[in-house]
C-alpha cells in the first residue's frame, strides 16, 4: 500500500511530538506537514529534531496552505482556534482526526458541521485500551442499572489544563448511556463540602494532578455488598500516538463525509 501523506497539527506540543516520533516506525504514513502557532519558538525548526527523533526535513510552519499536500490530519493542538482549523481542513478537503479535549459547545457543533462536508473523527483518547474500557463501562452500567453508584477517578500530570479529563467524560457518557441517562443531567463534579449530599443515580468525578502521571482512569460501579472497578493505566504516551495513526489510516479509507469515533475504528459499536 502506498504511504499516506500525514499532517500533524500541534506539532510542537507533547502529543504532536509523540506522533512525529511514532512516524519513524510507521510503514503506513509519512509526515508531509508539521503545523504550529505563528511566531512560536518552534516555528522553522525541523520537526524531527523537535520530537527528539532526528532530522526529518519537515519544518514546523504556521502556513495552513501546506495542507493541500496531505491526505489526512492529526490535530493534537489546543482547543482555542479549533473552529478556524476546521475551516482550513474543509477548505483543503482533508479529513481530520481531532484529538482535542476541553471543547465547548460551539467547537463541538463546528466539528459536527464540518463532518457534513468531509470525514471527521473525534477521539478524546486514542488509546485502544481506553476505548475498550468505555465499551465495558457501558455494558456494566447497563447490567447494574440505576441500582449502582458510579464514580470516575482520573489522574494526570500537573500540566494538564482540563479537569475532569476528556477521557473521564467519555467514560461518564458511556456509563450514562448504559442506563439510559444523559450525562449532562446526572454529572456531579464536586463531592467536597459538608453540604454536598450524594444524589442517587448521579455519576461522580474526581481528579488528581500530580507529578508526571501520563493517564490513569478508574470507573467504580458499586451496589450493596459488591463493586466492580474497571481501571486503565498508560505508561507511555506512544500509546496515544500509535492509536492516532491507526485512526488516521482508517479515516483515509472512508469515502463519505461523516462524524466518526474510535469505536468505528475498532469495530466496538
Amino acid at each position: 500500500m502506498e504511504q499516506i501523506n500525514l499532517a500533524v497539527v500541534g506539532a510542537s506540543g507533547r502529543m504532536g511530538r509523540q506522533v512525529i516520533a511514532a512516524l519513524n516506525h510507521s510503514a503506513d504514513c509519512k509526515l508531509v506537514a508539521a503545523l504550529g502557532r505563528a511566531n512560536s519558538e518552534s516555528e522553522g525548526i525541523d520537526s524531527g529534531v523537535l520530537a527528539g527523533c532526528g532530522a526529518n526535513g519537515v519544518k514546523v510552519t504556521a502556513d495552513f496552505s501546506i495542507l493541500e499536500t496531505a491526505d489526512v490530519v492529526i490535530d493534537f493542538a489546543l482547543p482555542d482556534a479549533l473552529n478556524e482549523r476546521l475551516q482550513a481542513y474543509q477548505n483543503n478537503s482533508v479529513p481530520a482526526v481531532i484529538c482535542v479535549t476541553g471543547l465547548d459547545n460551539d467547537s463541538e457543533s463546528a466539528m459536527h458541521s464540518t463532518a457534513t462536508k468531509l470525514p471527521i473523527l473525534y477521539a478524546a483518547n486514542t488509546s485502544v485500551g481506553i476505548n475498550l474500557l468505555s465499551a465495558l463501562t457501558e455494558k456494566a452500567s447497563r447490567v447494574f442499572g440505576s441500582a449502582a453508584d458510579v464514580e470516575i477517578l482520573e489522574a494526570h500530570h500537573t500540566n494538564k489544563k482540563d479537569a475532569p479529563s476528556g477521557t473521564a467524560l467519555l467514560l461518564g457518557e458511556a456509563a450514562a448511556r448504559g442506563r439510559g441517562q444523559k450525562l449532562i443531567d446526572v454529572a456531579a463534579y464536586d463531592r467536597n463540602g459538608k453540604d454536598q449530599i450524594h444524589q442517587p443515580g448521579s455519576i461522580g468525578f474526581a481528579s488528581i494532578r500530580a507529578g508526571d502521571i501520563v493517564g490513569e482512569h478508574t470507573v467504580y460501579l458499586v451496589v450493596a455488598g459488591e463493586r466492580i472497578e474497571l481501571t486503565h493505566r498508560v505508561a507511555n504516551r506512544s500509546t496515544f500516538a500509535d492509536g492516532a495513526l491507526r485512526a488516521a489510516v482508517w479515516l483515509t479509507q472512508q469515502k463519505s463525509a461523516g462524524f466518526y469515533t474510535m469505536n468505528d475504528v475498532l469495530g466496538l459499536d
